[in-house]
């Protein structure tokens, strides 16, 4: 009877013992979750995590896609990630095949999806609400702070301040204090940009003019090559663009006018026009966010760095063909952009435009004040053409 009681009493201590060995297990310590909070039962791990790409073109435009795609090697390089750890969805037009992507990357596991076009936004907030698990990050969209989804979150950079900068270039090169530019849509983002590029060339060139004419796509060389031809025929006499491709800079070269690039060096493509580049350093952001879902922290709503940051950069000058003097003013910019004793929407300042809904809207800004881009919100909203730009239909 004895050795019954003490085979039962050993029973149940070694029960004990193996259900207090059964808390979280040390490789789930850590484990994230929607709310950057903890789960046993998902383990994201720097082994285990996926990471998953949705692109509207490829790497091979030399320009978005190309440029995106180098943020999310810096990250793999950063983290250590193997190659099939991260999942590219490329050439995935702004419609319903956004939606299939998306659920594609999230049937093969991915933690965290990054979709990079403006027209991903519904898809992407629609996949969020569904799929609470995963973590969603959409560049230059405007919706996740009022989603409600804690799992769903904008980016952008302020690159306005790096086409300001590269802007000075382009106004210091003029010989006919004509520029044209190359633009996708009539987006904020596309107008702040191509306003802050002309506001950059008339801080040195008080004459400077300069042409828009809208591409309607992101991504197409045969177009961005036939705008830019459009554009030099008008007497502009350096490019610019907000398209993804080489073919304004290439344009450029082809009629012997010089261009201002965007996204990648457009010197390889074209050494004798091509002057400068306004270019988004994304790996800080993509690393970031890999390693905060890591970390079990949260992904902010609506992230926006730039100059001061190192997220926006200018490619290296073309000194072979840039104006004596351009270096050093875009210099001097630069440091006054960074003490803030210069805003590039400073006033005074006006412009008119139009809103959602195709009304008129204008601006005013009094001298000594500014609009305050990207302050509050990672898109951009700057969405008036200003005196000196005419958009060409």
């Amino acid at each position: 009877m004895k050795k019954k009681v003490l085979a039962l009493v050993l029973a149940l201590a070694l029960m004990l013992t193996m259900l207090a060995g059964c808390g979280t297990p040390a490789s789930q310590e850590g484990n994230t979750t929607p709310e950057g909070g903890t789960d046993a039962g998902t383990a994201i791990t720097l082994d285990t995590i996926k990471v998953g790409f949705v692109h509207v073109s490829d790497q091979s435009d030399m320009g978005y896609t190309y440029n995106h795609d180098i943020g999310t090697q810096e990250m793999q390089a950063a983290l250590g990630l193997r190659d099939d750890q991260i999942i590219n969805k490329f050439n995935i037009p702004e419609g319903a095949e956004c939606a299939a992507a998306l659920q594609e990357l999230i049937d093969q596991g991915c933690n965290i999806i990054f979709a990079t076009s403006f027209g991903f936004e519904d898809y992407v907030k629609e996949a969020a609400a569904a799929n609470p698990d995963v973590q969603f990050c959409h560049a230059t969209g405007y919706q996740a702070a009022g989603s409600g989804l804690s799992n769903f979150h904008n980016y952008f950079a302020s690159v306005y301040e790096a086409r300001y900068l590269a802007g000075i270039a382009a106004g210091l090169k003029t010989e006919t204090n004509r520029l044209g530019y190359v633009a996708a849509f009539p987006f904020a983002e596309v107008i702040s940009g191509y306003t802050a590029f002309y506001l950059g060339a008339k801080s040195v060139n008080p004459d400077v003019t300069m042409d828009v004419m809208y591409t309607n796509s992101w991504n197409d060389p045969t177009v961005e090559a036939q705008v830019a031809k459009a554009l030099i025929e008008r007497g502009c006499d350096v490019i610019s663009q907000h398209s993804d491709s080489t073919a304004p800079a290439t344009t450029a070269e082809e009629n012997g006018v010089w261009q201002v690039g965007y996204n990648n060096d457009m010197i390889p493509a074209a050494p004798d026009a091509s002057l400068i580049s306004a270019r988004i350093n994304w790996g800080i952001y993509v690393t970031e966010a890999v390693q905060t879902l890591l970390d079990g922290g949260q992904i902010p709503v609506d992230w926006c760095k730039g100059l001061a940051d190192g997220a926006v950069y200018l490619s290296p000058l073309n000194a072979a063909i840039a104006a004596d003097g351009t270096q050093a003013a875009i210099s001097d910019a630069e440091a006054k952009l960074l003490s803030g004793e210069v805003h590039v929407f400073g006033g005074p300042l006006t412009g008119n435009g139009v809103d959602f809904d195709g009304n008129p809207i204008s601006i005013d800004i009094p001298a000594g004040d500014y609009y305050h881009e990207q302050e509050e919100a990672s898109a951009p909203s700057w969405g008036y053409v200003v005196p000196g730009c005419t958009v060409i239909e």
